[in-house]
This record gives structure tokens, C-alpha cells and sequence, in this order.
């Protein structure tokens, strides 16, 4: 059985037992997050498609732990004009493991 849920404007596909990073939620480590926006849900049987979200569904996750991903570079450039600017950026992520989808 597995869900397509919603957070920060992403979706993702969630499986008992697995583990999902998504942008940073304001949960400590240890702490349970129900993610309520709930797309689809397939089991072995039937599927249930949300219009835009499935009616019910639930999705519950204990946050692992809080980092930060691996750091990009962002450079602007404009040639000719002696105009270059180099900044780096790392993103803040939550991952969450999954404990349980209910219908």
C-alpha cells in the first residue's frame, strides 16, 4: 500500500516503513506529523483517486531527524560588463518516516 501526499507545495510517495525528506516542518525530532493532504491511496485491491484529495485519508509520520542538504551554487554572470556574483545556498529538510495510511 502506498499514498501520494502533499507538503510544501511537493508531492511525494509515501510506503509504511519508508522514509521521505520534505522541506523543513517546525516538529521536533521524535514528534508525530498526520499529513492530512492526502492525493491518492493505492492498495493491493483497489485505489482510491482525490478530487483533489481523497476523503478521510491519513497519513501519519514521526520526524527522524531535521538537516540540511547538500549545498548548491547559485552564479550570475553577465558578460562584458565585469559582473559576476557567486552565492551558495543549502536547504533546510525534515525527513519523516512512515507509520501508517488509513483510509
Amino acid at each position: 500500500m502506498y499514498a501520494i501526499v502533499r507538503s510544501g507545495g511537493k508531492q511525494y510517495r509515501a510506503e509504511v516503513g519508508a522514509t521521505i525528506d520534505v522541506d523543513r516542518l517546525p516538529q521536533a525530532v521524535g514528534d508525530s506529523v498526520e499529513l492530512a493532504d492526502v492525493l491518492l491511496v493505492a492498495g493491493e485491491a483497489d485505489t482510491h483517486i482525490g478530487q483533489p484529495l481523497v476523503e478521510g485519508a491519513r497519513v501519519r509520520a514521526t520526524v527522524v531527524e531535521q538537516f540540511r542538504g547538500k549545498k548548491i551554487i547559485v552564479y550570475k554572470y553577465r558578460q562584458r560588463t565585469n559582473y559576476r556574483r557567486k552565492q551558495g545556498h543549502r536547504q533546510y529538510y525534515t525527513r519523516l518516516r512512515i507509520d501508517d495510511i488509513s483510509v
